[in-house]
């Protein structure tokens, strides 16, 4: 019988790994935003995003509420790496009724405990953080407030379940007339563990409580704590594991004496894995087997085992005295003759084999929820190999060595890819909380200094309403044949009068120069669509920077290079340049270059006919089968491109390496080209728009930065707020001054940092995916914001005057687009922090919000409501458009 019972209390490898399997789909059940109110596993957040690191200093206060007493603590931190926190601390024993009268008289109790403490420690008499230590199941909404979810332990204080605990703490405090302490974080009593345990060289990322009851925390991805709505960075999560199982899924392990003690409760068919595993109920197991043995007469024959019928006569206590090797049996003898029986020898021996299955099961048990959570960071973070520290506390794992034997050994058998350290906490979580709560103000400090150092990049409704209003008024400027010269916007007349209808035909050459690379293509028209081959040839810095004659030789070497690859170099064919610089075109196949941009400096080229520079070069390398037809800008070759797709297409839209606009306007607005009929697409130059200075209060510091570093300074202003090519410089530039402030990789130098466009704007996109850093992913999503505000600003000018030009009173107009930034920009640009964290803890990151594309659209529907706009991204590049002009 007694065998039997040992068996019964034994849990198998294989049954182990299923409980592990159970607890990761309760956990992921809690977190999930649809099924969170039917789980087991609560999965609360706990709004704490971070661990400490060192430099935290203060004073710092301390209330935790206990079994049967509360403490209170001070701790002062001098920001040396934690290493000397001065600590005094005092217990009051709490007066029995207490735990079950009115919930007043609680809290009252504990603000008094407070006043009682501060007066025997002269503390300072300003403002005083307060971390409230309140182990009980909380519904956090941010860190500072919590609504008691249920009584467990023993307490039952009326008028507090689904009431604000804090909230009554300082309604307490105040009474006592304590109003420089302010409560700044709740925290629960295993999260206090992780946190105490942290102030070692590592930060402790899980947390586990056996003591009475059972609990654990773990540091999760924030973007899987869909009841926190946060997206970045990490949150720890309070799993409130000791309900796991009340579902039934424990139930191939309960045993008899399991159900009898469940019965027995005060809450029959709850808190199933606690009343596996907490101390508070391990002694009534064991006092349960012997019930039933002595019952079956294989214990303490010829003797009544009658007081084994009495509840609570084994405290778990003893259990763990009696499962030692050396003294246990001492033990046993001991504590069964205080309940008036005669024990054998056999009785003792088979007591310490019952306890020792008892407390095995239940370290077991732990090992296998703590092999779920491990095995769950592991996944969550796509690591092969997690290396975590585990903060342990509570009476069952600091009475009993083997018990942290058994937590290890399950732990490597059931996760092998996870690598824990279990720490032992010393401090206690009272020290735990000051940590939180020191954390907190750290936070809110950084926040402060964050959202004023970026507060000039975040550009408000009206801002971006003026911008719209200055581009409006630049264009009209660019427009005017007396005005033009003036103009900041050029708006360019490009002499192509109408964009495709589908019945273009033929085999067309185009040249693409916009960038570093360089494209030829050769694009056939056809009925049944259009076919191209192209090849990209790279340009040399030392030609883009050189003379105009070695960089138009180039483009020479390369098309005649393309043509040899394509077998076309016995044929003439009409030939579209894409040329995506600013010219002053006189006709569709001649255009004055007006100035460099994107990096080129080529000489002799400002001032001159970009198409006879080409035709010259053709004539030195006696390449004389070239028919140019057409000067194209990038943006126009966007636009015909789509226009081939969607006849309502009549802009053009480029936000890549550089950014620019066009757009087809009425001929009697434009008084740079003579005739009044019909329309001609004008291309903008709007990366100049604020050369004259109109956009100077939009412009930072950190934007003067950059354009002093340019090969152009003080020009193509607009241009330098939004494109690619300046994104990633604009934020290097801030990440600096960050670390200058001791924001950022705690103020260490980062010589990296210092090198010019080591920062690409690609890395925006990579860090908002890969979430490397918090804040460095905050810098890159204002940065990125701005610019998509600042496009849809420009272009809801440009609808607005197209409505007006054309007398209507809602507009429906395409957008062709390109361009890396537009196209390739993921989501994730959020906006600034809301500050929906607690009052001295902003939520630890933005919501997930559209890309740049999305956000451009969001903000133009907004500017521009009279405006339906649809965007059609050209996926065959400016190449073909210019064949189609």
């Amino acid at each position: 019988q007694v065998q039997r019972a040992l068996l019964a209390l034994t849990i198998p490898l294989e049954m182990l790994q299923a409980v592990k399997g159970h607890m990761l789909q309760a956990m992921r059940k809690g977190l999930s935003r649809q099924t969170h109110a039917q789980a087991n596993v609560r999965m609360l957040p706990t709004y704490i995003c971070s661990t400490p690191d060192g430099t935290e200093e203060g004073n710092l206060l301390v209330v935790e509420l206990c079994q049967s007493h509360v403490q209170t603590l001070w701790m002062s931190l001098q920001g040396d790496g934690n290493q000397s926190p001065q600590v005094t601390n005092r217990i009051f024993d709490m007066p029995g009724d207490i735990m079950e009268g009115k919930g007043e008289a609680l809290f009252d109790f504990i603000a008094q405990c407070l006043r009682q403490f501060l007066a025997g420690i002269s503390s300072p008499q300003h403002h005083l953080p307060l971390g409230f230590v309140f182990p009980f199941s909380c519904r956090q909404t941010r860190l500072d407030k919590a609504e008691l979810i249920s009584w467990s332990k023993g307490f039952s204080c009326s008028d507090v379940e689904g009431k604000d605990v804090v909230q009554l703490l300082q309604s307490a405090i105040n009474k006592q007339q304590l109003s420089h302490v302010e409560v700044v974080a709740l925290v629960n009593d295993t999260v206090g563990t992780m946190m105490s345990s942290s102030m070692r060289e590592k930060p402790c990322e899980v947390a586990l409580i056996v003591d009475k009851g059972t609990n654990s925390c773990f540091m999760a991805e924030a973007q899987q704590v869909e009841m926190a709505e946060e997206t970045s960075g990490r949150m720890c999560v309070n799993t409130e594991w000791g309900c796991f199982g009340d579902d039934g899924t424990l139930n191939d392990i309960l045993t008899p004496y399991d159900q009898r003690v469940d019965q027995e409760s005060s809450n029959p068919g709850k808190k199933r894995f606690e009343k596996l595993v907490g101390g508070l109920y391990l002694g009534e197991i064991v006092r349960h087997v012997l019930t039933a043995l002595a019952a079956e007469k294989a214990l303490f024959i010829g003797s009544s085992a009658t007081v084994l019928g009495t509840k609570g006569v084994l405290k778990t206590q003893q259990v763990l005295e009696i499962i030692d090797n050396e003294e246990g049996m001492t033990k046993a003898r001991t504590a069964l003759e205080a309940l008036g029986l005669r024990p054998s020898e056999r009785d003792c021996c088979r007591l310490q084999q019952i306890c020792r299955a008892v407390v095995s099961r239940a370290a077991a048990l732990c090992g296998a929820g703590l092999a779920a959570i491990l095995s769950h960071m592991c996944q969550s973070r796509e690591l092969e190999r997690l290396v975590v520290n585990v903060a342990v506390d509570g009476e069952l794992y600091r009475g009993h060595t083997r018990f942290g034997e058994i937590l290890h050994s399950v732990i490597a058998l059931l996760a092998p890819e996870c690598m824990a350290t279990l720490l032992p906490s010393v401090d206690g979580t009272g020290k735990g909380a000051a940590m939180v709560t020191a954390v907190a103000l750290r936070l809110a400090a950084h926040r402060r200094e964050v959202d004023q150092l970026l507060a000039p990049l975040r550009l408000s409704r009206a801002d971006l309403q003026r911008v719209q209003a200055l581009m409006r008024r630049e264009m009209e400027l660019g427009l005017g044949r007396e005005t033009n010269a003036n103009a900041s916007v050029r708006m360019l007349p490009t002499y192509v009068c109408g964009t495709p209808d589908g019945t273009e035909r033929g085999e067309f050459l185009a040249l693409d120069l916009g960038g570093t690379n360089f494209r030829v293509l050769v694009v056939r028209v056809a009925q049944d669509g259009i076919r191209m081959a192209n090849e990209i040839y790279v340009i040399p810095t030392a030609i883009t920077q050189g003379t105009g004659e070695a960089l138009f030789d180039h483009i020479i070497e390369c098309i005649m290079d393309f043509q040899l690859k394509q077998n076309l170099m016995e044929q003439v064919l009409p030939l579209g340049f894409i040329f995506s610089f600013p010219c002053q075109q006189l006709g569709l196949d001649k255009a004055v270059l007006l100035s460099w941009t994107k990096g080129f400096s080529a000489s002799g080229c400002v001032g001159q006919d970009v198409v006879q520079l080409l035709r010259e070069a053709a004539q030195r390398k006696q390449h004389l089968a070239l028919k140019v037809v057409a000067v194209v800008n990038d943006t126009v070759g966007t636009m015909m491109s789509c226009g081939y797709d969607d006849p309502k297409c009549e802009i053009g839209l480029i936000v890549g390496t550089g950014t620019n606009a066009c757009y087809m306007e009425e001929m009697q607005n434009v008084g740079t080209v003579e005739g009044e009929q019909g329309r001609m697409c004008i291309n903008m130059e709007w990366g100049a728009f604020g050369d004259n200075g109109c956009l100077d209060d939009i412009f930072t510091d950190f934007d003067r930065l950059v354009d002093e570093k340019t090969i152009n300074p003080g020009k193509q202003r607009f241009e330098k707020l939004i494109s690619g090519m300046y994104l990633g410089e604009i934020v290097r530039h801030i990440l600096l001054t960050l670390v200058e402030k001791k924001l950022l990789f705690h103020g260490k130098p980062c010589p990296k940092l210092q090198t010019r466009d080591i920062f690409q704007t690609k890395f925006l996109s990579t860090i908002e995916i890969f979430e490397d850093s918090v804040l460095v992913r905050e810098v890159c999503q204002t940065v990125s914001l701005r610019a998509a505000q600042l496009c849809a600003a420009g272009l809801a000018a440009v609808v607005e005057k197209m409505r007006e030009n054309r007398g209507l009173a809602q507009l429906a107009v395409t957008v062709g687009v390109d361009g890396t930034l537009y196209k390739l920009h993921p989501r994730g640009l959020g906006e600034p922090w809301s500050g929906r964290g607690g009052r001295h803890q902003p939520s630890p990151s933005p919501p997930i919000s559209p890309s740049f594309s999305q956000h451009l659209q969001q903000m133009l529907r907004d500017l521009a409501p009279n405006c339906t706009v649809t965007f059609l991204q050209s996926e065959d590049g400016s190449g073909k458009g210019a064949a189609l002009v």
